[in-house]
């Protein structure tokens, strides 16, 4: 018998919601993501419970228990319960009734077999009990094994029932899929077919799955296939993959941890402000990286004037079009100068008479001769 453990599962709170609803003598099962990161070794973030009770009645042993119920998504049958200052998303068992590519209307099911069938992927039908015991009415665990990501049942309706499914199953085919076995055919097959049914979405759905995907530790190789079916380029047009790999392995190299915006500075194209209704401080930063990709600003130069960060982002980006490596210094490098000071004032050139836009172009030459020296110039030198 299967068992899966965790911290996660042994949480008071998560103990509490799990024995009550079992007590009264429903089903309940922590189900989905932290099963399945659990089986992984991944981190878990959230537990989602999935029970036979309805919601009036989980809510009812919630307040009953002491512990607070929030309808959170009743519409959807959810309710969140609060318990050990811990929210637990509980959910009823449902079926779909209708789909339309976009939303679902749903009905309330009986049983475990009906509730994951009508998730997306095997790897997300993975249910507990508190104990630990796992259980898998559809065969999660052996693509959980095999690092698969595979659709439950006919790609082709699980996607027709939600267009978005497209882009996760790229998504965790990035997260959760092993490179070196490939992606499903019968999947990607179906997500060419269906591509079309992308441009039913709302932008800012798109725009939060790019995000997780791009965030992933290499999206590489999804992307790959991404451009190679036009999946890509009905997301964002005029955007290649083809810098992508190069721009991981930099990071790699020098210990970096994934960025998002900085991939998708990689990736090209064009409008992707509006087609991923992108929040204004990240597209603010994508112009930037843009547009200092192409420049021959210094590393310390950029460093010193838009932060360390950027500086690191806006060479590599500039390493992955080379393909070359990036400086190994480079770190060290662009956080030294982004802690420098640059020791002029405009009260120092008092004395020059200079105003306005004048004193404005003098002091921008002097923190250009500053920034040239490499910092080293002093005051005294830099207005002698």
């Amino acid at each position: 018998m299967a068992r899966v453990s965790g911290d996660w599962l042994e949480a008071p709170g998560t103990q509490a919601v799990l024995t009550l609803l079992a007590r009264a003598g429903y089903q309940a099962y922590a189900v989905g993501g932290c099963v399945r990161n659990a089986l992984l070794g991944v981190a878990v973030a959230d537990v989602d419970i999935a029970t036979d009770a309805r919601p009036e009645t989980v809510a009812e042993l919630a307040a009953k228990a002491g512990f607070r119920a929030v309808p959170t998504g009743i519409e959807h049958g959810t309710i969140t319960v609060v318990a050990h200052g811990e929210g637990h998303e509980v959910t009823t068992f449902r079926k779909d009734v209708e789909t339309d590519g976009r939303r679902a209307v749903i009905a309330y099911a009986d049983t475990m077999a009906d509730d994951a069938r009508r998730r997306d992927f095997t790897i997300n039908a993975l249910y507990a009990d508190a104990d630990g015991v796992l259980h898998d009415p559809i065969g999660g665990l052996a693509d959980i094994r095999a690092r698969r990501v595979r659709f439950i049942d006919d790609a082709h309706d699980r996607i027709r029932e939600d267009y978005l499914r497209i882009l996760r199953f790229f998504r965790f085919h990035a997260w959760y899929g092993d490179p070196a076995a490939g992606i499903d055919p019968d999947a990607l097959a179906a997500c060419a077919e269906l591509a079309d049914g992308l441009d039913t979405l709302s932008r800012e759905r798109i725009g939060a799955e790019m995000r997780k995907l791009l965030a992933a530790p290499d999206p590489a190789p999804a992307l790959a296939v991404m451009a190679q079916t036009g999946i890509l380029a009905r997301i964002l047009p005029g955007a290649v993959a083809a810098g992508l790999a190069v721009l991981v392995h930099n990071e790699q190299a020098l210990g970096l941890g994934p960025d998002w915006l900085r991939r998708l500075a990689s990736l090209g194209g064009s409008d992707h402000r509006a087609r991923l209704r992108m929040k204004k401080a990240d597209a603010r930063r994508l112009d930037l990286y843009r547009d200092k990709a192409g420049s021959g600003e210094p590393a310390e130069e950029l460093a010193w004037r838009h932060g360390a960060k950027a500086a690191q982002d806006i060479i590599l980006l500039r390493s992955s079009t080379l393909i070359a490596d990036p400086p190994a210094d480079l770190i060290a490098r662009t956080e030294a100068a982004a802690a420098q000071v640059f020791p002029v004032r405009a009260a120092d050139l008092a004395e020059t008479g200079l105003q306005g836009p004048a004193l404005g172009a003098r002091l921008s030459a002097l923190e250009t001769r500053w920034i040239a020296s490499g910092f080293r110039l002093d005051k005294a030198a830099l207005l002698a």
